[in-house]
């Protein structure tokens, strides 16, 4: 079990977040659809299409970055909207392990991700 400490975490430390949409060639389609709902809803950084693993992700994904103010508007419509896709859904906060894992929320299956691969911290930070 984690240590208790004495104060919670700043939440200031949170910079944006990241939502990561997995996908396979049968569900391309729908990953593609959620995007372009997206994208024309939202003020977003579109990530790029992976069509193969790429960083601690063990599938096929695309990342949709975005600020924190967009947190109650774009996550629910995600929620709702993600046509059966898995999608993970973490903050930046310079802990990219933490991040990834312990802070992170799931949507649809959980994947098994590669966090040997992440740092606990940041370089810069």
């Amino acid at each position: 079990m984690a240590p208790v400490d004495d104060v919670p975490v700043d939440l200031g430390r949170i910079t944006d977040y990241h939502i990561h949409v997995y996908y396979d060639p049968a569900s391309r389609r729908q990953a593609e659809v959620l995007r372009e709902w997206v994208q024309t809803r939202f003020a977003v950084r579109m990530g790029r299409w992976h069509d193969v693993p790429v960083g601690p992700h063990p599938t096929a994904m695309y990342q949709i970055a975005f600020p924190v103010d967009l947190f109650p508007t774009l996550v629910p419509f995600v929620m709702m909207n993600r046509l059966g896709l898995t999608v993970l859904l973490h903050p930046q906060s310079g802990r990219p392990r933490d991040d990834h894992t312990i802070n992170a929320t799931w949507m649809g299956a959980v994947l098994p991700l590669n966090i040997g691969m992440l740092p606990e911290a940041d370089q810069h930070a």
